[in-house]
C-alpha cells in the first residue's frame, strides 16, 4: 500500500472525497484517470486551491488538497484560518515535502513553521508521521474525522512496527530514566539511531513518537517529566512555536519545570543538499543527535562515534 494507493480506495468508497492540487501530482499522478471530475487541480494557485475547498466542504465534500508545505501555509494561509479554520469545515490538507524534506531547496521553499502556524487556528489538527507505514495507518482516521486537519505527508521508508494510530495520542516506542526523546516526523528514524548509540553507551533513553501535535498527548508528556531525566524535543522546525513550544505550553500549564534540551533550527534556515548532508551539517544524524544528548547528561560524547548512512530523499532536487 502507498499514499497514492489508499486514497484512490478511500475515494473509491465514498463519493464524498475530492482530491485536490495546485499541480503538484507527485504523489497522486494516477488518479486523473480514476476519480474524473472529482480529482481537481487549480494549478499554482494555492489560495484558490482553499477557497475552492472550502466552497466544496461547505456542500458536503471532503477535499484533500495537496501542495508543497511551504506555499500552503504561507501564501494559503488566510485562506485556511478564515475560509477553513472559521467555518470548521473537514478540509484535509497534505502538505507535500515539509521540513528537511525539503531537502534541495533553499529557504522560500522551507515550511519549518508550519506546525507553529497551523496548531495556532482554533480547531485544526495536526499530524506528522514518522514514515510513510505510520501515515497510511494514521490517514484514514484523520480523513474520517469531521475537523480540519494539517497532515505532513511523509512516504519515507521505515522499518520500525508502529502501534496503532489513536487520535490525539502520542505512541511511546520506549521508557528511560536518563532521558526521553520527543520527536515527530521524519526525525524519527534519526531518534532511534540516537537511542540505540546512548544504550551501547549504558545510558537509559526513552523514545516518543509525538505523531500528533493537535490535539497533543498531555499525559504522555506529564508522565516523562514527572518520571525525572532530561527530556529531548527533536524536530525539523524552528525552535519557536514546534514541539518545543508545544511541552512549554504544557508544563506552564501544569505548574511544572523539566531539565529540557531542545534540538530544531533556533532563529535559522537550514543550507540545502541532499538529505544526507543537511542532515550531517545542521546536526541532526542520530550521532549528532546522541552526542548533544550525552554531553547534556555529563557523559562523553566523543565515545559515539558509529556512523548511519542516511537514505536520501526521493524527492530531492
Amino acid at each position: 500500500m502507498i499514499y497514492e494507493e489508499l486514497i484512490k480506495e478511500t475515494a473509491l468508497a465514498d463519493d464524498r472525497l475530492i482530491v485536490m492540487t495546485a499541480e503538484n501530482r507527485a504523489l497522486i499522478r494516477n488518479l486523473p484517470a480514476v476519480l474524473g471530475p472529482r480529482f481537481i487541480d487549480t494549478g499554482i494557485t494555492e489560495q484558490t486551491l482553499i477557497g475552492a475547498a472550502a466552497g466544496l466542504a461547505l456542500r458536503g465534500r471532503i477535499p484533500v488538497v495537496h501542495a508543497l508545505a511551504t506555499f500552503l501555509t504561507l501564501r494559503a494561509f488566510e485562506f485556511i484560518r478564515t475560509d477553513v479554520g472559521i467555518g470548521q469545515l473537514p478540509v484535509k490538507i497534505s502538505s507535500f515535502v515539509p521540513g528537511f524534506l525539503s531537502d534541495g531547496n533553499g529557504p522560500t521553499h522551507q515550511a519549518i513553521e508550519d506546525v507553529a502556524l497551523m496548531r495556532g487556528i482554533p480547531g485544526m489538527t495536526v499530524f506528522a508521521p514518522a514514515d510513510e507505514a505510520d501515515m497510511l495507518g494514521m490517514l484514514p482516521q484523520i480523513w474520517a474525522s469531521p475537523s480540519p486537519a494539517y497532515v505532513r505527508i511523509n512516504t519515507r521508508p521505515g522499518t520500525y512496527q508502529h502501534a496503532p494510530f489513536e487520535m490525539g495520542k502520542a505512541e511511546v516506542v520506549a521508557t528511560g530514566t536518563d532521558a526521553t526523546i520527543l520527536v515527530y516526523g521524519m526525525l524519527f528514524e534519526q531518534a532511534l539511531i540516537a537511542r540505540e548509540l546512548l544504550e551501547a553507551q549504558g545510558k537509559s533513553v526513552g523514545l516518543i513518537n509525538m505523531r500528533t501535535l493537535k490535539p497533543v498527548d498531555e499525559a504522555a508528556l506529564l508522565q516523562v517529566v514527572q518520571a525525572g531525566g532530561l527530556v529531548v524535543t527533536l524536530e525539523d522546525h524552528f525552535q519557536t512555536g514546534g514541539l518545543y513550544s508545544i511541552l512549554a505550553e504544557v508544563l506552564l500549564k501544569n505548574e511544572l519545570t523539566a531539565k529540557v534540551l531542545p534540538i530544531a533550527l533556533n532563529e535559522r534556515w537550514y543550507k540545502p543538499g541532499l538529505l544526507s548532508e543537511v542532515l550531517e551539517y545542521e546536526g541532526f544524524t542520530g550521532q549528532h543527535i546522541a552526542r548533544r544528548i550525552a554531553e547534556k547528561l555529563g557523559a562523553n560524547p566523543a565515545a559515539i562515534t558509529t556512523k548511519t548512512a542516511v537514505v536520501e530523499n526521493q524527492f530531492a532536487e
